[in-house]
Protein backbone atom coordinates (compact mmCIF):
# COMPACT_ATOMS: atom_id res chain seq x y z
CA UNK A 1 0.00 0.00 0.00
CA UNK A 2 1.63 3.57 -0.72
CA UNK A 3 2.64 5.73 1.86
CA UNK A 4 0.32 8.74 1.19
CA UNK A 5 -2.47 6.09 1.47
CA UNK A 6 -1.42 4.80 5.01
CA UNK A 7 -1.01 8.72 5.82
CA UNK A 8 -4.40 9.58 5.03
CA UNK A 9 -5.89 6.43 6.68
CA UNK A 10 -4.11 7.62 9.81
CA UNK A 11 -5.63 11.28 9.70
CA UNK A 12 -9.16 9.52 9.09
CA UNK A 13 -8.62 7.28 12.04
CA UNK A 14 -7.71 10.43 14.00
CA UNK A 15 -10.92 12.23 12.86
CA UNK A 16 -12.58 9.43 13.48
CA UNK A 17 -11.31 9.09 17.01
CA UNK A 18 -12.51 12.84 17.93
CA UNK A 19 -9.41 14.41 16.64
CA UNK A 20 -9.79 18.18 15.42
CA UNK A 21 -7.70 19.27 12.81
CA UNK A 22 -5.64 22.63 13.32
CA UNK A 23 -4.73 25.55 11.63
CA UNK A 24 -1.15 24.37 12.10
CA UNK A 25 1.39 22.69 9.92
CA UNK A 26 4.32 20.32 11.65
CA UNK A 27 7.93 21.64 11.19
CA UNK A 28 9.53 18.67 10.43
CA UNK A 29 7.23 17.65 7.22
CA UNK A 30 4.50 20.36 6.61
CA UNK A 31 1.66 17.85 7.33
CA UNK A 32 -1.56 19.42 8.81
CA UNK A 33 -1.17 18.89 12.87
CA UNK A 34 -4.69 17.39 14.81
CA UNK A 35 -5.19 18.34 17.89
CA UNK A 36 -5.64 15.05 20.10
CA UNK A 37 -9.22 14.62 22.57
CA UNK A 38 -6.30 14.72 25.36
CA UNK A 39 -5.47 18.34 24.07
CA UNK A 40 -1.80 16.55 22.28
CA UNK A 41 -0.73 18.30 19.24
CA UNK A 42 -0.08 14.76 16.78
CA UNK A 43 1.30 14.81 12.95
CA UNK A 44 -0.65 12.05 11.27
CA UNK A 45 2.58 11.24 8.70
CA UNK A 46 5.15 11.84 11.02
CA UNK A 47 3.33 9.79 13.72
CA UNK A 48 4.72 11.82 16.33
CA UNK A 49 3.23 14.31 19.17
CA UNK A 50 3.97 18.23 18.32
CA UNK A 51 4.94 20.84 20.80
CA UNK A 52 4.42 24.30 20.12
CA UNK A 53 6.85 27.19 21.64
CA UNK A 54 5.85 30.61 21.05
CA UNK A 55 9.17 32.71 20.43
CA UNK A 56 9.96 34.43 24.03
CA UNK A 57 8.63 31.38 26.07
CA UNK A 58 10.40 28.85 27.61
CA UNK A 59 10.64 25.39 26.28
CA UNK A 60 7.31 23.58 27.89
CA UNK A 61 8.31 20.60 29.89
CA UNK A 62 7.09 18.11 27.90
CA UNK A 63 10.31 18.31 25.43
CA UNK A 64 12.10 16.84 28.58
CA UNK A 65 10.01 13.11 27.93
CA UNK A 66 10.57 13.25 24.25
CA UNK A 67 14.18 14.17 24.54
CA UNK A 68 14.63 10.97 26.55
CA UNK A 69 12.24 8.86 24.38
CA UNK A 70 14.69 9.98 21.18
CA UNK A 71 17.40 9.13 22.92
CA UNK A 72 16.46 5.65 24.25
CA UNK A 73 16.27 4.98 20.70
CA UNK A 74 19.31 5.90 19.74
CA UNK A 75 20.81 4.08 22.85
CA UNK A 76 18.80 0.82 21.76
CA UNK A 77 19.85 1.19 18.22
CA UNK A 78 23.33 1.78 18.72
CA UNK A 79 23.08 -1.64 21.81
CA UNK A 80 22.01 -3.32 18.43
CA UNK A 81 24.87 -2.24 16.04
CA UNK A 82 27.63 -3.24 19.19
CA UNK A 83 25.38 -6.95 19.34
CA UNK A 84 26.16 -7.16 15.52
CA UNK A 85 29.80 -6.44 15.73
CA UNK A 86 30.21 -8.65 18.70
CA UNK A 87 29.26 -11.66 16.82
CA UNK A 88 31.17 -11.13 13.64
CA UNK A 89 34.45 -10.57 16.45
CA UNK A 90 36.47 -13.33 16.95
CA UNK A 91 39.50 -11.37 18.33
CA UNK A 92 39.99 -11.24 22.13
CA UNK A 93 40.94 -7.47 22.71
CA UNK A 94 37.94 -6.26 19.95
CA UNK A 95 35.75 -8.25 21.89
CA UNK A 96 36.35 -7.24 25.34
CA UNK A 97 36.16 -3.42 24.24
CA UNK A 98 33.16 -4.08 21.95
CA UNK A 99 31.41 -5.28 25.67
CA UNK A 100 32.99 -2.53 27.57
CA UNK A 101 30.76 -0.25 25.46
CA UNK A 102 27.75 -2.34 25.58
CA UNK A 103 27.61 -2.41 29.28
CA UNK A 104 28.40 1.23 29.03
CA UNK A 105 25.67 2.02 26.33
CA UNK A 106 22.94 -1.03 28.94
CA UNK A 107 23.47 1.41 31.67
CA UNK A 108 22.91 4.52 29.74
CA UNK A 109 19.43 2.75 29.01
CA UNK A 110 18.56 1.90 32.81
CA UNK A 111 19.66 5.29 34.02
CA UNK A 112 17.20 6.46 30.64
CA UNK A 113 14.28 4.38 31.91
CA UNK A 114 14.89 5.63 35.59
CA UNK A 115 14.37 9.13 34.40
CA UNK A 116 11.32 8.53 32.11
CA UNK A 117 9.65 7.25 35.10
CA UNK A 118 7.75 9.34 37.01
Amino acid sequence: MPKETNELKSMVNLLRQGATLTDLSCPACASPIFKLRSGKLWCAKCQKQVVVVKEGEPTPKVTAPLLLSKLETTVLAKIQDIESKIQQENDPEQLQKLSNILSTLLQNLEKIKKMKTP
